[in-house]
């Protein structure tokens, strides 16, 4: 999997939000830079869409091998001694 989930240098783009009205009195007194937070919620709701989305397409695959494991064990199931 790539290490960077967008390209970081980019150029910035300018978007209209409606927040919630308090929320947003608190955070700018709490001095949250807005777009750095928005930035790494879309980044992790990115990661998190992609592995669903991921596992979706690999269910097949996944559900395949886990029942051959369950069948047959794994290769060194012989071999540990624990």
């Amino acid at each position: 999997m790539p290490t960077e989930l967008y390209d970081t240098k980019a150029t910035k783009k300018a978007v209209n939000l409606r927040v919630n009205g308090d929320l947003l009195r608190q955070a700018k007194a709490l001095n949250i830079n807005l777009s750095k937070a928005l930035e790494q919620q879309l980044v992790e709701l990115a990661r998190e869409a992609r592995a669903r989305q991921w596992l979706a397409e690999n269910k097949s695959a996944i559900d395949d091998y886990n029942a051959r494991i369950e069948k047959r064990g794994v290769f060194s199931d012989g071999l540990r001694r624990f």
